[in-house]
């Protein structure tokens, strides 16, 4: 352990997305990402990850001075670093709720959390013909990598609470969801967040077929509150 980590940015806010929608929340956003979706809203924290060197005691000071009592460790990928597990481990000794956002590729079990914010990557987050890799090198690690079924198995069992939270581009993702949770254990219907894929809110009417898909199946919608306070800025 190096007792720090690579971090993008810090931030005291409202949790925007999912179970927790509308509390006041301390982010953490490390910096580094064992993925590269095509459609990445922090590509900072991924594409060109913006590295500060802050110490895990830094970071539960910020945590304790920022006056609320729910933290949010996300990224990027969060559990790429050994670091998370004694962070995660001082703020919950630090009476803050732990929240940690992933997109489940990687299962550490030395991890405090209250919450596992699971986010497995659908077909279409793949970056396909993106300038970004001229030469396709993410695009095929992202495909080999964006679903690790031992390791999303690991995380939904770990508890106390989870939600597998889904960005969705259209009705075409629903038979890819439905497969992977038919192949998981543990989960509830009300565990199944679907979130619109886009930085902007959705045209009135366009998310119909979302709302049946939820109503059908006993999933949840999830919308993004900070986008549509703040728009999309960072540090929201």
């Amino acid at each position: 352990m190096k007792g720090w980590l690579p971090i993008s940015e810090t931030f005291t806010s409202i949790q925007g997305e999912g179970k927790l929608t509308g509390v006041p929340s301390f982010f953490v956003r490390t910096s580094g990402c064992n993925l590269r979706c095509g459609w990445c809203d922090t590509p900072y924290a991924s594409w060109n990850p913006e590295i500060d060197k802050r110490s895990i005691e830094w970071l539960v000071e910020r945590a304790k001075e920022s006056g609320v009592r729910h933290a949010v460790l996300t990224g990027g990928e969060p559990m790429i670093f050994e670091d998370l597990g004694p962070l995660s481990h001082r703020l919950r000794e630090g009476g803050f709720h732990v929240t940690v956002e992933t997109a489940g590729t990687v299962a550490r079990t030395d991890v405090a959390c209250d919450l596992w914010s699971i986010s497995p990557k659908l077909a279409h987050s793949t970056p396909r013909n993106d300038p970004r890799d001229p030469d396709g090198r993410w695009a095929q690690l992202h495909e080999a990598r964006r679903i690790n079924l031992d390791a999303l198995r690991a995380l939904v069992s770990l508890g106390p609470d989870r939600q597998l939270k889904f960005v969705v581009r259209g009705p075409g993702d629903l038979p890819e969801i439905e497969d992977l949770l038919s192949r998981l254990d543990g989960w509830r219907p009300d565990d199944v967040l679907l979130m619109p894929e886009g930085t902007a809110p959705p045209v009135p009417g366009s998310l119909g077929w979302l709302v049946d898909a939820c109503t059908a199946r006993g999933w949840r919608l999830c919308r993004r509150l900070h986008l549509d306070l703040f728009g999309h800025t960072r540090g929201t």
